[in-house]
């Protein structure tokens, strides 16, 4: 028969407490006055912990409990602990363990001949093997540390060893004096993180060992040493997070033998909520050469940008202003001709229900500025301030068309310097009109999937009265599915499409019953005027636009493509570009493909054919690689390729990588890298331990 006994009757410490434990046993008997005997599957619950054990002696003149294994204790946060014999106090958290393992958030054991609790707190341990591996018999693990004590501060959530060794299957490799180490249910600690073994060409075989800070609850940096023979590299990141916001601040300043001199760069972002429902965002980015990122590895970017802008977004209105500088990193570039300054500022508001519809004001203005001061757009200064009024209404009619009519007026004054081929100042009104006309069709099939067919046909006008400006911000412009039915199809606002236009398109819309969906648009613009503003590979020049087709395809397991093609009416392709992606449990692939006509006009003299790939695959449970290459078909050679291979246990994982950047420039050589990083599973702060259990051959 199971007995049920409160405890709170019997222990008078329990009771200063104002506490009371619950015991369960096989069979309880109570000796004299002094003494309370448990015998045969005994558990105890007190206070949020758990106690099993074969027998248990309670004797109160020495208020102990003598605890007779196996033992097993677990405690509310998770901690187990497991012995043969036990002496501990009736709060079960203070006493002498002994034949005793600890167990850290199931993954982290430590074995000792035994533990001494403290203050239920502290648990010292002697004579003591610590690994997170898989335990095979008689076979030593993978890797463990043996030490002649070590002490666990469970308030601290941390691990200090003394007189350490550390073994990889039974063999001593160090030995340390002394060494502290994160639990793994700490989140967040001072200390080393995971050491990296680097080995570019430039740079040879070198170290990063980098080292984690915390700088009170919201804040932290971490520092990075990086050395080889060829470099002596520090590297920073610096994280604060507030009550508003938060910034993130990453730098690196080197000594090496490819450059005279110092090198370093600064990348560092932040944003922030402001009163009034205003949001601050700046980034910074710089670098001493433009070699360095790519030297080290830090970015590809070859245009960098340094900025700060104000945003409000309300339901009616948004305000936005932006500064930036950028920094060109291209050998064909001048920084001063960029233009390296480029800021705006505008506000729109949108009002409802205005002659049936709705009016969106504008009013902006955005300047930029070169440093040179050669006549021409080598030098030139652009500065404009502008106003707009844009109605629109939509409404169905009577036979099913869903028609939009709409209707604007812009008005914009430049100032113009450094370019004599244009006024220093002048004035322009640009009014337009336009109707879109949209004849939706649906249908369902029988085993339930939807079609929707949609052929749409959008007419505009528009006129450019007064000054014509330099076009600074709309030179890359093209046509794609979002543009196909706009207004206008520039990008900014310097360039206007003027004169009468329409647009023939039309949809096709699968909702597959099977979750398989897709789309499919075709369309094209005609002109009555032939449009020289936009450049011959946008695909909008000329009386005529290329057509247009695009698409994408979704499935349930995680599969997409999607696609776009502009081509003439001799077939000839001016742009391609497809996108295939596959996300599930055991893969994730992205690889896209594009090709582009050669156009000066874009700084593009040949043709563009490149492919990117990368993928990660999960071959099984603990091992997954990874792929990556991006290849110039024009040019019938790579970009870049790397690969790498991961091997994850529950008590290790092992990153291995190669990559090959095969850029070259006159400040820049192809190179090669490697990489090699360990990871002990049970000690890194913040990382639990996901990888399969090593199987124990037979």
């Amino acid at each position: 028969m199971r007995f049920l006994i409160v405890l709170f009757l019997c222990l008078p410490s329990l009771l200063s407490a104002q506490s009371a434990a619950t015991l369960v046993a096989d069979d309880v008997s109570i000796i004299g006055s002094d003494q309370l005997v448990a015998d045969g599957n005994i558990e105890v619950f007190y206070d949020g912990t758990r106690l099993s054990a074969s027998r248990i002696v309670f004797d109160r003149a020495s208020d102990r409990l003598v605890i007779s294994g196996p033992i097993f204790i677990q405690s509310s946060d998770g901690i187990l602990l497991t012995a043969d014999q036990a002496s501990l106090d009736p709060t079960l958290q203070n006493g002498i363990l002994q034949g005793a393992r600890l167990v850290l958030d199931q993954q982290l054991q430590l074995a000792a001949n035994q533990i001494d609790r403290a203050e239920g707190r502290y648990s010292q341990l002697y004579k003591v093997a610590v690994t997170s591996c898989q335990v095979c018999g008689t076979r030593a693990p993978l890797w463990q540390i043996r030490a002649e004590k070590v002490v666990h501060d469970q308030d601290a959530q941390q691990l200090y060893f003394t007189n350490t060794q550390f073994l990889i299957r039974g063999v001593p490799v160090f030995w340390l004096p002394k060494m502290r180490l994160p639990d793994p249910t700490l989140k967040r600690a001072t200390g080393l993180l995971i050491p990296q073994l680097r080995n570019p060409d430039q740079l040879r075989i070198g170290l990063k060992l980098p080292y984690y800070v915390t700088l009170g609850d919201h804040s932290d940096v971490t520092f990075t040493p990086y050395l080889s023979d060829k470099t002596k590299t520090l590297e920073a990141r610096f994280r604060q997070a507030f009550l508003t916001g938060d910034i993130e601040v990453n730098a690196a300043a080197s000594q090496d033998t490819l450059v005279d001199g110092t090198r370093s760069n600064i990348f560092a972002e932040g944003q922030f909520d402001l009163a009034g429902d205003y949001q601050l965002n700046f980034g910074i980015e710089a670098v001493s050469d433009p070699a360095y990122l790519l030297d080290y590895g830090y970015s590809e970017k070859d245009r960098l940008d340094s900025s700060i802008g104000i945003l409000r977004v309300r339901r009616f209105d948004l305000t936005q202003a932006d500064f930036t500088y950028y920094q060109t990193l291209r050998d064909d570039e001048d920084n001063a001709s960029l233009p390296p300054i480029v800021a705006n500022i505008s506000y729109k508001r949108r009002f409802e229900n205005v002659a049936g519809g709705a009016l969106r004001m504008v009013a902006s203005a955005d300047t930029a500025y070169r440093y040179s001061n050669t006549n021409g757009d080598v030098g030139r200064d652009v500065s404009r301030l502008g106003a707009q009024a844009e109605w629109s209404r939509t409404w169905i009619a009577p036979i099913g068309v869903v028609t939009q009519a709409d209707a604007g007026l812009r008005a914009d004054y430049y100032d113009i310097l450094d370019d004599t081929d244009y006024e220093t100042t002048g004035v322009r009104l640009v009014p337009d009109v336009g109707l879109t006309l949209r004849y939706p069709l649906s249908a369902t099939s029988k085993g339930g999937t939807q079609h929707l067919v949609e052929p749409t046909l959008a007419v505009a006008w528009s006129d450019l009265h007064g000054y014509t400006p330099p076009n600074e911000d709309s030179t890359r412009s093209e046509l794609d599915q979002a543009n196909l039915l706009a207004m206008s199809r520039f990008a900014g606002d310097d360039a206007v499409e003027t004169g009468a236009r329409a647009a023939l398109g039309v949809t096709w819309t699968r909702l597959g019953a099977s979750g398989v969906n897709s789309t499919l648009t075709f369309g094209r613009v005609f002109h009555d005027t032939k449009q020289d503003d936009f450049n011959p590979s946008s695909g909008l020049d000329g009386y005529t636009s290329d057509w247009l087709v695009a698409g994408q395809l979704t499935t349930t397991s995680g599969f997409r493509v999607d696609g776009r093609t502009l081509f003439d009416d001799d077939a000839d392709l001016t742009r391609a570009a497809a996108r295939l992606g596959w996300d599930n449990d055991w893969i994730a692939l992205d690889a896209a493909y594009i090709w582009q006509a050669a156009d000066t006009t874009e700084s593009r003299p040949d043709a563009v054919s490149e492919f990117t790939v990368d993928t990660t695959v999960q071959l099984n449970s603990a091992w997954a690689v990874n792929v990556g290459s991006r290849y110039d078909l024009a040019n019938d050679g790579p970009a870049r390729a790397e690969a790498g291979l991961q091997y994850r246990n529950e008590c290790v994982t092992v990153d291995l990588s190669v990559a090959r950047r095969y850029t070259s420039t006159t400040t820049v050589d192809p190179s090669t890298s490697y990489g090699l990083s360990v990871a002990l599973n049970g000690f890194s702060a913040g990382r639990s331990s996901a990888g399969p259990k090593a199987a124990c051959s037979q």
